[in-house]
């Protein structure tokens, strides 16, 4: 029998190793700018098009390479970084395996033109698929310019795996902010298809949150600072009252290093617990710096997974420094005693002309007219109102709710049932067969839902003009995420209008949607919208109604008035299926008789 076993060549072998460290045209950014800080660059500009798919360009100003250099740092495992295991425990710079150049290579079309400072001549170097097609001197400037072309032009399965232009360029942003705000003393500038995302002055560390995230967080944050033997901390946590119900704005950094730490988010989050809803998240740039003996970064081939030795002392060190921060900046709600609170009755004098009281009357006002309207322009409400009491008929007809809404149904359906309110969460009813519990907040996002999409085909709304426009400031991402989408809001009834420089103003929103704080709402259909991006199964008209419905849905712990429950029930039961959340989550109950005497032990 002939032996089986054999090396793979080099080229094979860094594709297989390009899986692991190159997953997207972001990864190979995060690999080339981590490079260029190593090197020292002062100023690091990275040029990207079709969101990385034909053209990756890192430039750098920083020491530049030799002529050997420029040779051997593709080669596989080739590194300047250790020289022997005990330095992988004393790891200070971003790269150090010598995979990501070798990857890239294997995967890409790319070239290399780097000086050395004190050479008068630079190396250019142009490699394809591992192997070197040119090397030869070159005038250029001091520092490094990678281009890296087609990516995975050699490998299609995993090309034909990239997402959208704006889901990749999303993920560009992220690792690009990432890398920014862990180095406020570098110039970072970033262009897309010849149009400035980014161009980053050097600045203080809060500057440069500000740089990247915009201007609404310059009153928002407050520092957190400790130095103990264990662990350094430093950074910046988010007022309470510019917290978000959205992810985004939660940063964790180890000798700057970009981190994720879900124990350590728990940390952060306990210390906000007794301010914040427990859907609220607040805002942190966290920035710890600890002795690299005493971290492992060498467990993940991105580096984003860090172990550390003390990891429960930490823990509790970085929950006190949050808690202090807002103690000491007075983040609580407290009783300002010191503060004139009292009413301002203004002194008239003896000649001063009161005004009387006038009311104008519109004889031609129709307060059915509008809601007439509304249901005309509803879709699949137009017979809301039968299709409710078909429903309601059939639990008060028989055992609770059935598949179909067979029966006709009398007036006394909702109109004459007291419903209850309990903890801010449920809404009981009685019906025939026992009690109804419905989750407010699944119910409302039903109904919105199905006001938006109906059975016959995407949605069209109509803007209900808000009194003030808003003007709303976006990151970068978010940002991106808005063009994606932007036609398909206004098809919603969305009124909004892009005014540059990543801020948009909102006009007016869809009748169907209630909430009061309109920069809030579009952050939250901005998150929604990125968590379902991924699933192929919707349209995208679906996932968009999916992440209206859920960021303007009532949250739990609002009371709701008597006949606020009436109005919810009634078009819960309008809807094609109110037995279910538009994302697949019961939204009522039935506890029939029989249970709730087993539950009260009556034979």
């Amino acid at each position: 029998m002939a032996d089986i076993i054999r090396l793979l060549p080099d080229s094979v072998a860094n594709q297989i190793a390009a899986g692991e460290v190159i997953q997207r045209p972001a990864s190979v950014i995060k690999e080339l700018m981590e490079n260029a800080v190593d090197a020292g660059a002062g100023r690091i500009t990275v040029n990207v098009k079709d969101a990385g798919r034909t053209l990756i360009q890192v430039m750098d100003n920083g020491c530049g390479m030799s002529e050997t250099d420029a040779r051997l740092c593709w080669e596989r495992h080739s590194t300047s970084k250790i020289r022997d295991a005990n330095d992988l425990f004393a790891i200070k710079t971003k790269g150090f395996r010598g995979e990501a150049l070798a990857s890239i290579a294997a995967i890409a079309e790319v070239s290399l033109r780097t000086r050395r400072l004190e050479d008068e001549l630079g190396t250019h170097i142009r490699i394809n698929a591992s192997k070197t097609e040119y090397n030869e001197p070159v005038s250029c400037e001091a520092g490094s310019n990678f281009q890296v072309k087609n990516l995975f032009y050699n490998i299609p399965a995993r090309r034909k795996f990239l997402k959208s232009d704006s889901v990749e360029l999303k993920n560009i942003i992220s690792e690009f902010n990432h890398i920014a705000l862990a180095h406020p003393e570098i110039e970072f500038s970033l262009l897309h298809n010849n149009s400035q995302i980014y161009n980053l002055t050097v600045n203080n560390l809060k500057q440069r949150i500000v740089q990247v995230f915009g201007k609404h967080l310059v009153q928002s944050l407050v520092p957190v600072n400790a130095d103990t033997s264990i662990i350094k901390i430093t950074g910046f946590i988010g007022k309470p009252e510019f917290a978000r119900k959205t992810f985004g704005e939660q940063f964790f950094f180890v000798n700057k290093r970009f981190i994720r730490h879900n124990y350590y988010h728990k940390a952060v989050i306990k210390a906000y617990e007794m301010i914040l809803p427990p859907e609220y998240l607040p805002s942190y740039f966290i920035y710890l710096e600890s002795d690299p003996r005493n971290i492992d970064i060498n467990i993940h081939p991105t580096k984003t997974e860090i172990k550390f030795e003390d990891e429960k002392a930490i823990w509790q060190i970085l929950h006190a420094v949050v808690k202090e921060s807002i103690g000491k900046f007075n983040l609580t709600p407290s009783l300002d005693f010191e503060m004139d609170n009292r009413i301002r009755i203004p002194v008239l004098s003896g000649n001063t002309e009161v005004p009387s009281l006038t009311t104008h009357i519109n004889p031609d006002y129709n307060p059915f007219k509008e809601d007439d309207d509304r249901r005309k322009g509803d879709g699949v409400f137009r017979s809301g109102r039968q299709e409710s009491l078909k429903n309601w008929e059939v639990l008060f007809a028989g055992d609770g709710l059935s598949s179909g809404n067979e029966g006709q149904a009398s007036n006394i359906a909702v109109e004459t049932i007291r419903l209850l309110q309990l903890k801010s969460m449920f809404i009981i009813a009685p019906v025939k067969s026992g009690l109804m519990l419905i989750d407010q907040k699944r119910a409302y996002e039903r109904v919105v839902f199905e006001r938006l999409i109906n059975r016959d085909g995407p949605f069209q709304g109509v803007a209900q003009q808000t009194l003030f426009p808003e003007t709303v400031e976006l990151n970068a991402e978010d940002y991106v995420t808005y063009n994606e989408i932007s036609d398909s809001l206004q098809h919603a009834g969305f009124d909004i209008r892009d005014a540059g420089n990543n801020c948009i103003i909102i006009y007016g929103i869809p009748s169907t949607v209630k909430n009061s704080g309109l920069k809030a709402l579009i952050e939250e259909i901005l998150e929604s919208y990125k968590n379902y991006s991924a699933d192929v199964s919707l349209t995208l008209f679906e996932k968009l109604a999916l992440s209206i419905s859920k960021a303007s849905s009532r949250s739990y712990g609002k009371v709701l008035e008597q006949e606020e429950m009436r109005e919810l029930v009634d078009q819960l039961f309008g809807c094609s299926n109110p037995n279910y959340s538009p994302s697949g989550k019961p939204v009522l109950r039935i506890l029939n008789i029989e249970e709730i005497e087993k539950l009260l032990n009556i034979s």
